[in-house]
């Protein structure tokens, strides 16, 4: 029996299924049967409103994790059950209306002109209210003291009333479902001031309060939009991010007609046709045409990127100069694009030993706030007899331990942390990890795509033979393959020829072939190039010049290092840090550019020795930092103190990382140490002031000697001073100081390649 309208039974059962569904497509499918899915949560600004989220979110059956964002208003839950937890009935019960995250919608916040607004009223009140303040303090006559009191009345009433509602709302609505935060002493502590001062206005009484109350509103509004304002500029960068994601794409049908569809039906196998100017919708490998691809989104650089058949592209680059027929091989919210974002925005949410702290000391304040106030009106009562004086003292206190400080102490340095680290070109994807990376002393790096970029250069010929090398160049001039563009970059020493060609072609897959008279050239594979195999090819050649068949000379090629190797390696070396080479790559390539840095190395290592090494160094008490990029990185990457990875890393490297860099630079990891100890050194000054803070102005305020307006002006200051100092973050600028010591690039040629080849 139902006291709904008929059929009501049936629509509600039918309802849950459809919102299971629409749950379960909005959300990411992980590895072991975990899903990912981020619902946005608009109501949620503080700590209080993350302890309280996550707590009820986590005791959901099937809930492995649940995590806040403030910057974004996200809330990203992963879970593991055969349908859907109720996520969002739980945070309506709660009093946080949340909805399912749209891939790339942006709401508009109302939130900053809200407390832009409320700032002016106070602001306003607060000065008059002031002006009136002194005259009265002065010695003005009773009657004046009167009047000035009640013009003051009705200039902080209305004020209250709206610049307050900032508070109070968050107040009741914690409050009417059961629980406290930060905005509950505070608003208590307001009314109180307000309805005092009225009380001894009406009965004439020579001291009102109205200036504390309305000033304590001021101060607080301009720590709140600071916070609202330094958290807008983390979103800005998320936005960014955001606004490069295509909102739909053309995708050609079985049927050979094209139907445009938004990006969120794009699936894996879909043909998409992408013109000249279109970002590109989702990861995808290109099946037809060339173009140029500004890709500076995933490298950081801002030379364009020649593709053609064969290429894979990233979501969020964007094609430059010619149209291209594309192989979705991702969705959207499983793009590389979305990959960028959710880092960014994870920044923010961990919760490493710090924020904990803070979280736990302010989850405390509350009650202990209001036990201490109800306690100084008990013991002032009996001391004096006086409910005035009692209450005076009382409203102090509740005032001058306001916990805001301790509150935005941690939060406000990775929110700063966050933002320089993104200016950077430097992801992070766990506010935790930033706590880690500062405590790192050992840093271990992988090689190939690591300290080299997937850039191959000519290291050595045999034999050193320059027309050989002549030939190889002009034919390589021919084709785009990577070899290709390292030995025509190479190119003839001054005043060689290389012959005129009659006819060229090239082989996938194989390599180049010219005809110049009765004279047939390859220049690609041995098994291809020669007409019967030779022993005395190096093992370590990758590409050969056959003539007719025949052995004309063998090239070796290695990857180029990444721009400002030795100057991060002298950076970290200065941070005090112990660098180590593990590469699986062999060990004449590894010990070149080990002996070049002058570090110690280990070559042709398998994942588990990589993993060994580190649970070695940890034994030892010593905490490494991982710096990888492939697969084979990805147990090491886990297994490490922290772990950073080059954005071209393999999908499974960027997830196993902690930090994620966009440039070629290798500046990016003594750079991400040096803030990240900035940052921990700016968490404990904000922690020993938040306290201190408390620690000295509690007992001042019990013994009577703090009126609510001092008290008021107190609070404010030291949110402000937390805030001023998280501000005091700065990107370091490791570049400008190293790269006068990075070796400049060399160009190969045949006298050069005694010196280059290895021993």
């Amino acid at each position: 029996m139902s006291c709904c309208a008929p059929n009501a039974d049936m629509a509600l059962a039918m309802a849950r299924p459809q919102a299971d569904d629409e749950v379960l497509l909005a959300s990411r499918a992980l590895s072991d049967g975990t899903h990912q899915t981020d619902l946005s949560v608009p109501s949620a600004h503080c700590g209080g409103c993350i302890r309280a989220i996550e707590t009820a979110l986590a005791a959901l059956p099937g809930v492995t994790e649940a995590r806040v964002n403030l910057s974004s208003k996200r809330v990203t839950v992963r879970w593991r059950a055969p349908t859907p937890p109720p996520f969002i009935a739980t945070l309506d019960r709660l009093g946080y209306p949340a909805h399912l995250q749209d891939i790339g919608a942006q709401a508009p916040d109302r939130t900053l002109s809200e407390l832009i607004r409320a700032l002016a009223v106070a602001g306003f009140a607060a000065s008059n209210i002031m002006l009136l303040s002194v005259s009265v303090w002065a010695g003005a006559e009773a009657e004046t003291r009167d009047l000035f009191h009640w013009i003051s009345a009705l200039i902080a009433a209305p004020a209250l009333v709206y610049a307050g509602r900032v508070f109070f709302r968050s107040a009741w609505q914690a409050l009417r479902h059961g629980r406290t935060n930060m905005d509950v002493p505070i608003s208590i502590g307001v009314i109180l001031a307000f309805a005092m001062s009225l009380y001894e206005t009406v009965h004439r009484a020579p001291h009102a309060y109205f200036d504390a109350a309305i000033t304590l509103l001021f101060f607080l509004l301009i720590g709140r939009t600071l916070d609202h304002l330094m958290r807008e500029r983390a979103r800005s960068a998320i936005a960014a991010l955001a606004r490069r994601g295509a909102r739909g794409a053309l995708v050609l049908r079985d049927d050979g007609r094209e139907a445009y569809l938004p990006v969120q039906e794009i699936m894996p196998g879909m043909t998409l046709r992408l013109a000249a100017g279109d970002y590109v919708p989702v990861d995808g490998r290109v099946i037809k045409g060339r173009s140029d691809i500004d890709a500076a989104l995933v490298s950081g650089e801002s030379v364009p990127r020649p593709v053609t058949a064969g290429s894979q592209l990233e979501a969020g680059t964007l094609n430059l100069t010619g149209p291209l027929t594309l192989l979705a091989t991702a969705t959207a919210k499983d793009s590389f694009l979305q990959d960028m974002v959710r880092m960014m925005e994870a920044a923010e949410s961990g919760r490493g030993a710090y924020r904990r702290i803070a979280d736990r000391a302010a989850r405390l304040y509350a009650p202990v706030v209001h036990l201490t106030a109800f306690a100084t009106f008990i013991g002032w009562m009996a001391a004096t007899g006086s409910a005035h004086t009692a209450t005076t003292i009382a409203i102090a206190v509740l005032i001058i331990t306001c916990p805001c400080a301790l509150g935005l102490a941690v939060p406000m340095v990775q929110v700063v942390a966050a933002r320089r680290l993104f200016e950077g070109g430097i992801m992070i994807k766990d506010g935790g990890a930033l706590e880690r990376l500062a405590e790192i002393d050992t840093v271990i790096f992988d090689k190939t795509g690591t300290l080299t970029l997937d850039q191959p250069r000519l290291v050595g010929s045999e034999p050193m033979d320059a027309e050989s090398l002549a030939i190889a160049a002009a034919l390589a001039a021919h084709s785009r393959h990577p070899y290709s563009r390292a030995l025509a970059a190479a190119g003839p020493e001054p005043g060689t020829t290389a012959p005129a060609f009659d006819e060229i072609s090239e082989q996938p897959g194989a390599g180049l072939e010219a005809r110049t008279g009765a004279i047939t050239y390859r220049l690609g594979r041995a098994d291809w190039a020669l007409a019967s195999p030779v022993s005395t090819i190096d093992d370590d050649a990758s590409v050969v010049l056959a003539a007719n068949g025949v052995l004309r000379a063998a090239f070796r090629f290695d990857s180029s290092p990444r721009p400002d190797l030795r100057g991060a390696f002298a950076a970290l070396a200065q941070q005090g840090c112990a660098l180590e080479i593990m590469s699986g790559d062999r060990d004449a390539a590894v010990r070149t550019i080990a002996t070049d840095l002058n570090v110690p190395y280990r070559a042709g290592v398998s994942p588990a020795d990589k993993t060994a090494r580190i649970a070695e160094l940890a034994a030892a008490g010593q905490r490494a930092l991982m710096v990888g990029d492939g697969l084979n990185d990805a147990p090491a990457l886990a297994a490490a103190h922290a772990s950073m990875a080059p954005a071209t890393a393999a999908d499974v490297g960027r997830t196993a990382a902690d930090l994620v860099f966009l440039h070629d630079s290798l500046n990016a990891v003594p750079q991400a140490v040096a803030l990240a100890r900035g940052a921990a050194r700016l968490v404990r000054q904000n922690l020993v002031f938040a306290v201190g803070y408390n620690v000295v102005a509690v007992p001042i305020a019990i013994a009577g000697h703090v009126t609510p307006l001092i008290a008021a002006v107190a609070m404010s200051a030291s949110s402000l001073v937390v805030i001023a100092n998280a501000l005091r973050l700065r990107t370091p600028r490791i570049a400008a100081a190293t790269r006068a010591s990075t070796p400049p690039a060399r160009t190969m040629t045949p006298a050069s390649f005694a010196v280059e080849k290895a021993p």
